[in-house]
């Protein structure tokens, strides 16, 4: 499940041009093929500092799904969640805003967090 979110970004029309010619030439298959390489290419220049992140502070890395079953064992334990995910937090559909209010603490996503409308209300205060 190799999830994408689409981005918009605003660019000179010398540089968009500059990237056409190169596409032209076949360096890259699409603007779209350019613009993730060069972002990778950024990310890993900073990979010290991101590892560093992930493994003190992250819950998950890539696509993180809650589940009811996860949940309902942490309120029959009487905890509460802090949950930090790099990529996409997938809060399933069949969680009630009474359970994902009683047992997570704290949201903090950096990319996409998909999960109903009502329990987003009720994380609301809480994801950051």
């Amino acid at each position: 499940m190799a999830e994408t979110e689409k981005i918009t970004i605003n660019l000179s029309v010398v540089d968009l041009g500059k990237i056409d010619v190169l596409v032209e030439k076949g360096f890259y298959s699409s603007r779209s093929d350019l613009i993730r390489t060069a972002i990778r290419e950024k990310l890993a220049t900073h990979d010290r500092v991101l590892e560093e992140v992930i493994s003190t502070h992250a819950t998950g890395l890539g696509i993180f799904v809650i589940t009811r079953k996860d949940l309902e064992k942490l309120r029959e334990q009487g905890l509460k969640k802090k949950i930090f995910v790099i990529g996409m937090l997938i809060i399933e559909k069949d969680i009630t805003p009474e359970l994902a209010d009683a047992t997570i603490e704290s949201v903090k996503v950096y990319g996409a967090l998909r999960a109903g409308e009502k329990v987003q209300e009720v994380l609301s205060d809480r994801i950051r």
